[in-house]
């Protein structure tokens, strides 16, 4: 194993002809094959963390294995919607009250909790409406739905599903417990901001179990079959797992089926890169998602770089700019930037 420090990124504010740096962000980051291999890590390998919505993809397996997805006919946008932390665009309330009704549910059934828009677009068109924010525009109502599919399908009384004491959570801590290796249980959870469990792990289990589920490796065939599909349906839909303006969706939608990637709060980042049969978690030290970005872009520039296949000149100029955003005042001024201090060895 390559083990280097924590990657630092930067922040600058300044003018058109110097800048000075304003904050500087830790990262850790753990790269694993799924085998369970530490290739390379920076920063603390043995660091705990909570991964939040970065796990989501695999909270939604149960709901393919179950046959549920299927039993009500979610199409890959709605299983890309099960693993979303979206901006609560109309087209993602959307999708979301389709997977409800889908299962025979409604809005009504969501437990976690109304949420105003992620853009403020979205809000003033919501506020135009005459209609209130509600439980549909949670950036975590389409896993939700899936929860409440999954329950339904499975003849579970699914009133405080949410709950860690409720089947349908301990049967995902199972899940996740399976994948991660990590234990689940009662010593080690809190509440996640969608009032789900989450549990702290070590993230270099998190980095192996995304390389796993990057290349459907698992002891389970059903299980391997979700994994690929999960992948494949936010790799179709990526402007289902983020929305518009998101670095999830844009940096999916480039790499055309290269790259799995998948935010969670508190900067977490996970990510899966298939063809090199890796998987890798990164988590900054002070919670700052726009500096685990661009380190999660920097590093996935240094792997595709040196892959066999390389960088086509698309791929290799939206992960140049997604690296190195500009900031801008409320005047669309550029006042400064964020990037890496210096190149992932």
């Amino acid at each position: 194993m390559k083990s280097f420090p924590s990657v630092v990124v930067e922040v600058s504010r300044g003018n058109e002809t110097i800048k000075h740096v304003e904050s500087r962000h830790l990262v850790d980051i753990i790269v694993a094959d799924a085998s369970g291999n530490i290739v390379k890590s920076y920063g603390d390998v043995d660091r705990m963390v909570f991964p939040r919505s970065s796990i989501k993809a695999l909270q939604a397996l149960p709901l393919v294995e179950s046959g549920a997805a299927d039993a009500y006919g979610f199409e890959d946008k709605h299983l890309a919607m099960a693993c979303a932390s979206h901006n609560g665009e109309a087209f993602h309330a959307s999708q979301a009250d389709i997977m409800l009704k889908k299962a025979g549910l409604n809005h009504t059934c969501l437990e976690c909790g109304a949420q105003l828009p992620e853009r403020i677009v979205d809000r003033e068109a919501l506020l135009k409406s005459g209609n209130p924010a509600t439980a549909l525009h949670n950036n975590c109502s389409g896993k939700h739905a899936g929860f409440l599919a999954f329950s339904k399908h499975q003849n579970i009384d699914f009133k405080n599903y949410v709950g860690f004491e409720h089947k349908v959570q301990k049967i995902i801590a199972g899940t996740l417990e399976d994948v991660t290796g990590a234990k689940h249980s009662d010593d080690n959870f809190g509440i996640d901001g969608c009032s789900i469990p989450t549990f702290e792990i070590p993230m270099a289990k998190l980095a192996i179990s995304y390389a796993k589920f990057g290349v459907g490796e698992d002891a389970g065939k059903e299980r391997s079959k979700a994994m690929l599909r999960l992948r494949d349906a936010c790799m179709a839909y990526p402007e289902m797992v983020g929305g518009t303006g998101r670095v999830d969706t844009e940096l999916m939608s480039v790499m055309n089926g290269r790259v799995f990637s998948k935010m969670g709060a508190e900067a977490v980042y996970t990510l899966a890169i298939p063809e090199l049969g890796i998987g890798a978690a990164l988590k900054c030290h002070d919670g700052t998602v726009r500096a685990v970005e661009v380190a999660c872009i920097a590093l996935i520039e240094s792997l595709l770089e040196a892959s066999a296949k390389g960088l086509s000149q698309d791929e290799a100029s939206t992960l140049k700019r997604l690296k190195n955003p500009i900031l801008k005042n409320w005047t669309k001024k550029v006042v400064g930037d964020i990037k890496m201090a210096h190149a992932l060895s």
